[in-house]
């Protein structure tokens, strides 16, 4: 197909920038944001790929390129070699539209307000969190006087189409009873719930569905948005994102996934799991059709035999019932408030969660690193739940992330260390997620990693 061109107005966001910050945004030397602005752009201008290959997308767009020119009425993107499928005869696609911009307004706050100001100390718990809660008011999703009825849905981009639909249904479910659905924002079990909520709002007559994406610059092209988000938000990293999920979110519904998806149920685990927090209602299904219960019962399996039953008794498994699901999570939201109220917390960002610093600060999965991590039951629970977070996010990069692709090509697979039975369970558990290729949306996949007991 034709690739398109064509300038482009700001929509929803980001009308106006100051000549320093478009000059920051369009300087191509190392230090500058031109590859990253570029490169978000492009993943989200390409929303309906079907390849989870960051560097194939950013070869086949190699010629795509994106200028920024100030006008007397506001700023325009000249879009050159875009892909074809952002346009409908000739005209980007509004919400497409509305996410390009939201991808400018990001990275120049994030860069500005967050990165370049000294008072922020990224080392630091509170200023992380701080940091989190500033993006996330930027972009106004932050709303105060409304009741907790967010679901944060959790599942993998590569699943089958009975699993697909099955997040449809609980999507749909939850939409007939008011509540708003948060995601990573890309296809599969991330599109599915958005989808069924959508018809769900709409029987009720419920007017400013809440459809919220959360997405992060590495995985981006991997994952872009899909269409039904409405308010999309580029965290700077994967450990902001996760903990924009749990900050914004009141449950959690976590659906069939591959390595990605238990990264992310490792994390709340770990973090649920601090003594501080064990009083903290925080309601957390897994999920799925009838034929993703032994699916489930190996997650459930991996997690007993690594962090125990302490970390077992944190959620619950309800399989095929999708009606179930939707009433446990409109009924939790009840226990949420009360324990918000009484706190004397916000409905809307959940700062009384503690989250230690092993989680905040982000992990870059080299192979020095991979290799170095604790897998080692000499250690408390939850500081184990981070190591294992780590070893899941490494494989991520190693999959989908144009940097671990390279990392892997140039060095070889990681080497995973562990305890022997520790290292014999999460090796059971990465096998069966290439068994049900779960670990790539096509092609063959080859392991990024090893093992080692």
């Amino acid at each position: 197909m034709k690739r398109m061109s064509a300038s482009v107005s700001p929509e929803g966001s980001l009308e106006v920038l100051s000549q320093l910050e478009a000059k920051t945004l369009l300087d191509t030397s190392a230090r500058g944001l031109y590859r990253l602005f570029r490169n978000c752009a492009l993943a989200v201008l390409n929303s309906g790929s079907h390849t989870d290959d960051a560097r194939e997308i950013f070869q086949t767009y190699k010629d795509f390129g994106i200028n920024l020119m100030q006008r007397n009425q506001g700023i325009k993107l000249r879009l050159e070699n875009a892909p074809p499928a952002a346009f409908v005869d000739g005209r980007m696609i509004q919400g497409i539209r509305e996410h390009l911009f939201a991808v400018l307004r990001d990275i120049i706050y994030t860069h500005n307000e967050i990165l370049g100001d000294p008072t922020f100390d990224l080392d630091r718990s509170d200023h992380i969190t701080s940091a989190v809660f500033h993006i996330l008011r930027n972009a106004r999703v932050l709303q105060a006087g409304v009741d907790p009825n967010v679901v944060v849905c959790w599942g993998g981009h590569s699943i089958g189409r009975e699993e697909y639909d099955y997040s449809k249904e609980v999507g749909y479910q939850m939409g007939l009873r008011g509540l708003d659905v948060c995601t990573g924002c890309g296809p599969g079990a991330m599109k599915g719930p958005m989808k069924g909520a959508t018809i769900g709002h709409a029987k009720q007559r419920i007017g400013g569905g809440r459809y919220i994406g959360l997405t992060e610059p590495g995985i981006i092209a991997s994952e872009p948005p899909n269409p039904i988000v409405n308010e999309l938000v580029i965290l700077p990293d994967i450990e902001k994102r996760l903990e924009a999920f749990v900050r914004v979110g009141h449950g959690v519904v976590v659906f069939p996934g591959g390595v990605g998806t238990t990264e992310e149920l490792l994390y709340l685990l770990g973090i649920l799991m601090h003594p501080d927090n064990q009083d903290h209602p925080f309601p957390l299904l897994l999920t799925g059709p009838a034929d993703s219960a032994d699916y489930f019962a190996a997650v459930d399996r991996y997690l007993g035999k690594t962090l125990g039953k302490p970390a077992q008794r944190l959620y619950r498994i309800i399989v095929d019932d999708p009606v179930e699901v939707a009433r446990f999570m409109r009924d939790a939201m009840g226990r949420v408030k009360a324990f918000r109220r009484a706190g004397k917390d916000a409905f809307y960002f959940n700062w009384q969660l503690r989250i230690e610093p092993e989680f905040q600060r982000p992990f870059v999965p080299t192979h020095a690193a991979m290799a170095g991590l604790s897998l080692s039951r000499e250690q408390a629970p939850h500081r184990l739940a981070a190591n294992l977070r780590r070893v899941f996010s490494g494989i991520v990069a190693g999959n989908v992330k144009e940097d671990g692709i390279q990392a892997v090509e140039e060095h070889g697979p990681f080497e995973i260390h562990a305890d022997a039975d520790m290292a014999a369970a999460t090796d059971d558990l990465l096998q069966r997620f290439v068994a049900q290729r779960r670990m790539k949306l096509d092609g063959e996949y080859t392991p990024c990693y090893t093992v080692v007991g």
